[in-house]
């Protein structure tokens, strides 16, 4: 569970576990692999892109949670989906290739590491021992084209990702005092 950091943590942990995995080769230096939607892309040769954020049903919590003298209400389970997407400034005879060479590597990290763990937690999610699934998304082709909404860019593969649960917690609380003293009563019921 997370603070309001945990969008930033979660980009933050993704980019560690991609840059320690995908450099120096396909991608020469760690600093090529970013956040970034593909129009922003620049000199980017891989982009993750959040591009939706939803609520997590199945791993939703009800429980308070107990914080001593308050409890605090449950936290929120949020699934994000990201983008992703390889750049090349290769001639266009080899831009292709390199582009593939590079998605292809990034797939195969995400699927060897289909549960985001230690050492590539960041933030407040390195405090939390919840577990973070990293899936592939399967899209049409049709589906793609229409998330592809970056003005003038021609379309290039990408895949998505869908990342979760991560939990947000909430920072509503609730006075609550502890019984100090019980009493009991004990009455002999009548024979009969």
């Amino acid at each position: 569970m997370g603070g309001y950091t945990v969008i930033a943590d979660l980009g933050a942990s993704m980019l560690r576990l991609l840059r320690d995995n995908l450099t120096p080769d396909p991608v020469p230096r760690t600093d090529l692999i970013g956040i970034a939607s593909p129009r922003d892309a620049g000199d980017l040769a891989l982009s993750l892109f959040l591009f939706n954020v939803k609520e997590n049903g199945e791993a939703r919590r009800t429980g308070m949670q107990d914080r001593g003298s308050t409890l605090q209400y449950p936290p929120q389970s949020l699934d994000f989906y990201f983008l992703m997407t390889a750049h090349s400034n290769a001639d266009r005879l080899t831009k292709s290739l390199d582009e593939h060479r590079i998605l292809g590597r990034a797939m195969q990290v995400l699927y060897d590491n289909s549960v985001l763990r230690s050492p590539y937690l960041e933030g407040t999610l390195a405090e939390s021992a919840e577990t973070i699934r990293l899936s592939l998304v399967s899209m049409e082709g049709e589906e793609l084209l229409k998330l592809w909404q970056f003005g003038d860019l021609p379309y290039k593969l990408s895949v998505v990702y869908r990342v979760g649960p991560v939990m947000l917690d909430s920072t509503r609380t609730k006075s609550v005092s502890r019984v100090v003293e019980r009493q009991i009563v004990l009455e002999e019921k009548g024979g009969g």
